[in-house]
This record gives structure tokens, sequence and C-alpha cells, in this order.
């Protein structure tokens, strides 16, 4: 993102909530829901239990979805929503950092930049889009590259036409290079070499995964002198390689008919479809969706820092965004960390007062995922103590089933969060997009029945497939 998300918040595509619970972006944004949510309820208008429990049945036309792919390979999806005056037009790219030459990492973030540094016909992206009334930002994850526009409706054609033109081409200056090249050295900086817990995403992602495996560096790559060695050769490959029509999907969400997206997508002329295919990405994994093979994980680190607290973080590896054990694994995120009723806050900061900090969440992705635990110790505290603690939580979950009160409640929090975020036609743009990339948009209405439709059950089931010793990833990350 142009304006850095922290190493949490750059996870959250491939689940719709958790991660944005806390931050105060999220806080505000719900709270300004909430009175919309209020005058929505006063109104003749009702989106949110067919809109999300219906794929737009019985709704009428307004939130229908509509898909249709190009004769260059471009999806596109297309929802009417006649609550808003303004529409977002939300472009994937299926291009993260796992398509990196290991060699050559951080090209996926570096070309997010690199998108608005203007083209041919458009020196300056941002600058015209200002003049429509429009905003934008993007973001980068280990699967994908998401750019978004939000503008008024009638200025539709203006974003559709920003975005063919820099899919058909970039100015590939060296002034642009140098310029973005920069901005994204200055972020490494800041976000991993500048700051306490900096380099954390990086010590855990090395011991997640086998030496050299597309998961095994974050988002921003290994090192910074990857970035600082990139050429104009290398970054022009890059963009021919992933940067395609038929490596894309455009999703458009607004109070704009049907015809008229298609109408506008045809004017504004999307590239010809570029010959050979897509670079092929073939992830090494076990049929069980959980281990990888020849690496058996169960690593222990200890790193010693200039930091203001010790902090414990775990990782356990866990299914695919696509496998249907996913939102079981998401859930036991939240039985353990989400708020402070949850077994590890409740524990380990109210009862023991060992741990003044407590997060986990999911990392879903197009491969194995992971999921996060994040503990700031105390003063005083023991780490290896309040490790075998977490352990002692985490084997009560695979030995005893939840109570229907306690599942409840997470399924509760978890279907007021979709409701609010998916009140939103930017949020609803980029979800419809990450869903059909998984094959089809419709299946985000299919997910939150499924979190609802999960059992006690079955979360234990998963909990013992998923919270191993031999699975997990464990740093001791201490203060000097």
């Amino acid at each position: 993102m142009r304006v850095r998300m922290s190493f949490k918040q750059r996870m959250h595509c491939g689940f719709i909530v958790p991660l944005l619970r806390n931050s105060p972006f999220y806080r505000k944004f719900a709270k300004i829901l909430h009175t919309k949510t209020k005058e929505l309820k006063n109104s003749k208008t009702h989106l949110s239990t067919p809109l999300l429990y219906g794929r737009g049945k019985g709704v009428g036309p307004f939130f229908m979805l509509n898909r249709i792919t190009l004769d260059n390979g471009l999806r596109v999806v297309h929802q009417q929503d006649v609550t808003t005056q303004m529409v977002c037009v939300n472009t994937l790219y299926k291009i993260g950092s796992r398509n990196e030459d290991p060699n050559h990492t951080g090209f996926a973030h570096l070309f997010e930049h690199l998108m608005f540094g203007g083209t041919p016909r458009v020196p300056d992206f941002d600058l015209v889009l200002q003049d429509g009334c429009g905003e934008n930002n993007a973001f980068t994850t280990e699967d994908i590259t998401n750019y978004y526009i939000t503008l008024p409706a009638s200025n539709l054609e203006l974003a559709l036409f920003l975005e063919a033109d820099r899919m058909r081409g970039l100015a590939f200056t060296p002034r642009s290079l140098q310029v973005q090249r920069r901005v994204v050295m200055e972020e490494f900086r800041m976000s991993c070499l500048n700051q306490p817990y900096g380099d954390a995403s990086h010590l855990l992602y090395r011991w997640c995964f086998p030496k050299d495996h597309p998961y095994s560096w974050p988002t921003i790559g290994k090192q910074l002198n990857h970035i600082k060695n990139a050429t104009m050769e290398q970054v022009k490959a890059f963009f021919r390689s992933y940067y395609r029509p038929d490596n894309a999907i455009v999703s458009v969400v607004g109070n704009v008919e049907w015809e008229e997206v298609l109408r506008l997508i045809k004017k504004v002329k999307f590239p010809n479809r570029r010959s050979g295919a897509v670079p092929e990405l073939h992830l090494p994994i076990d049929a069980d969706g959980l281990h990888i093979p020849g690496f058996m994980g169960g690593n222990i680190m200890t790193y010693y820092r200039d930091v203001p607290s010790d902090l414990l973080l775990m990782a356990f590896r866990i299914p695919s965004r696509s496998d249907d054990r996913f939102q079981a694994c998401d859930m036991l995120s939240d039985v353990l960390a989400n708020g402070r009723s949850s077994r590890l806050y409740a524990r380990l900061v109210e009862q023991e007062k060992v741990v003044d900090e407590v997060d986990a969440y999911v990392d879903g992705r197009l491969g194995t995922g992971l999921l996060f635990l994040e503990l700031v110790l105390a003063d005083g505290a023991d780490i290896r103590k309040v490790e075998e603690m977490v352990w002692q939580e985490l084997q009560s979950l695979c030995r005893e089933p939840l109570s229907d009160k306690e599942l409840q409640k997470v399924k509760n929090k978890y279907e007021t969060n979709t409701h609010i975020l998916l009140s939103d036609y930017q949020q609803r743009a980029e979800q419809l997009a990450y869903f059909e990339m998984l094959g089809d948009a419709n299946r985000l209405y299919d997910d939150l029945p499924r979190y609802l439709a999960v059992t006690s059950s079955e979360l234990q089931q998963v909990a013992k497939q998923v919270l191993t010793r031999e699975g997990s990833t464990t740093i001791r990350y201490m203060a000097k």
C-alpha cells in the first residue's frame, strides 16, 4: 500500500474482518456504519440479510452479480448498489510476492508503486483522477496486487480508462523507476530496520517455510539490495509476464447498471491478450493441505534486539483459503484472542498478568496459510513459562469441544463484522474480485453461512490437525 499497512493489516486478503477489527481506522469506520445502519433500518431499503444470504436472489436487480470473461481473458464482475452515488473500480492482478525470484524479491510491491508512475498517455495518474473527484490506493500480498479507485458513478469512464491505459503499458522512464525505488527502499528502512520488532515478519517467515519457498519472505522483500539493484529490463519483463488482461479481474460496484459497464469497457479498450501464457507457480504441499514435503517445522528460535518488551511469536500452518477448514481455523484464532473473554486474554492478561497484549489472526492464502499468535510480555515475565501456558490453552482446545455459548459468541462477532464490512461498496468490490480469483465471486455470499455452520466438534478436529508442535514455529523475540 502506498500508505504503509502494518504487518498484520497486509495479510487481510483472503478473509474479511478479523485483522482490521482492532485498528483505529476500523473503529472509526464501524461507528460511521453503525449510524448508517440505523438510518437504513428506518428506511424502506433493507440490504443486509438478502445481500449476504441470498446471492442477490429475490432482492431485485440492484444486488445481482454479473460476471463475464472478455475475449482478451479479462474477468469482469459487477454489482449495482443504488444506496450510493459512488462507484468503486477494483482491479486485482494475480501476482504477489510468491511469484518472485528468490534472488530478486520485493518486485510485486515495487510494481504496486510503479503503476502510479504514469503512462505515455497519462503522465500523472493521481492528478487526472483528482480532477475527476476520485481517490485511489493499492496493496500487495503474497498472492495478489490489488488496486482500487472510488469516484462519483457519473465518472466511471475515467476510472476504467485509467485502468485500461496502465494495463496497456507504463512509461517506464528512468526517473519513475528511480523515484519509486527510493520510496520502497525508504519504506523498507522505516518498517523493517528502524522500528521495534521490524524484522519479526522476516524471521518468522524464514522458519515457517523451507528456504526459497515462495512464502518464505514477506511482501516487502528479503533484502534492501533486491530493490536497490532492480533494473529497467527486470521490471519491464515483470510487467509483461503478469500485468496483462488474462491475469486480472476488474470488479465494479456502485450506482451504475451492467449494460453501462459493458459499454464503457468496450469504449476504453482494454489491451488485447498477450502471446504466451502467464507463468505458472506450483506450491509444494502434501495431500492434507498442511504439510510441506521434506519440511517438518517445530522450530523454536531466540533473537535478542533493542526493543521495549519481550515478544512471543507463534505460527501454525493452516489450509489454503479455498479449503473447507479455513473458516474453522479463523474461528480458532477468535476463540484464542478476540476480546477480553477470549481464552488467552482471560488467562494470561487478566488472571496471570504475565502478558500485556495478545492477539491471534489468520493469513488466508492460495497455498498454505498461517495462524499467528502475538504476545507482548509483561515486565519480568518468563517467556518459556508463558509459552507453556499458551500450549496448555491450545491443548485444551484439542481435548474439549467449545460450549455452545462460547461458539455462538464468536459467530455473533463475525456476523456483525461481516455485515458492517460488506455494507461498504468499496470493500465489497475488493472482496468480490478476490472471490472471483478463487473461482467464483458468488462464493463471497457462501462464506458467512459457512462460518455460521461450523460446529464445536469441527473446531475440535481442526484444532487437533493445526495446533501441533510439529506444525508450529516459535520466535522468542527478547529485549536486550
